[in-house]
């Protein structure tokens, strides 16, 4: 699925899948070729194709990255609400899960739009003990660069669900 031409439905996949579960599954490699999967809830979408997150708290990712820049980000749509009426109807109206392929750049100072944009997701938990304890020193992102999606299929339950993308079996990376 191209990633560039599909990015507002994208994005609309991204957000309905955070608001259900407040994070993203992003999966790396390690040294050993190991498959590594992190919850990241600091994935932030911006520019066709493109995203941030915040690196604060990953530990292994980094090291990751040393050798295999490649990441997969996956999106789930978990709210039980969602998944039992798509059930009761035999079909999903939306995707429920989306798949992005991309690779990562260098830890970096994170920019004042970005750090807005961050302070949008968080800031009305900001008086609490917990924004201060995980949240109020954000600084250090990484850039992703997305160059494929996939469509996650479960079947004839999500037959239709796709079609405002495209075909959804065609694996093409955008540029």
């Amino acid at each position: 699925m191209n990633v560039e031409s599909n990015w507002t439905l994208i994005r609309r996949l991204f957000t309905r899948s955070f608001q259900s579960s407040l994070h993203f599954s992003m999966a790396t490699v390690t040294a050993q070729g190991l498959p590594h999967v992190t919850p990241v809830g600091s994935l932030l979408l911006r520019a066709p194709g493109h995203a941030v997150y915040f690196e604060e708290f990953t530990q292994r990712m980094p090291m990751n990255f040393n050798g295999n820049p490649h990441v997969c980000v996956l999106a789930v749509r978990s709210g039980l609400l969602f998944w039992l009426w798509s059930a009761l109807r035999g079909e999903f109206r939306t995707p429920p899960a989306i798949r992005l392929h991309g690779t990562v750049g260098a830890a970096r100072p994170a920019t004042v739009d970005e750090l807005r944009q961050w302070s949008r997701r968080v800031g009305k938990l900001r008086r609490t003990r917990g924004y201060q304890m995980m949240w109020a020193n954000m600084r250090t992102v990484r850039e992703v660069r997305f160059t494929s999606a996939d469509a996650i299929q479960i079947g004839a339950i999500t037959r239709d669900c796709w079609k405002p993308f495209g075909d959804p079996t065609r694996k093409e990376a955008s540029v």
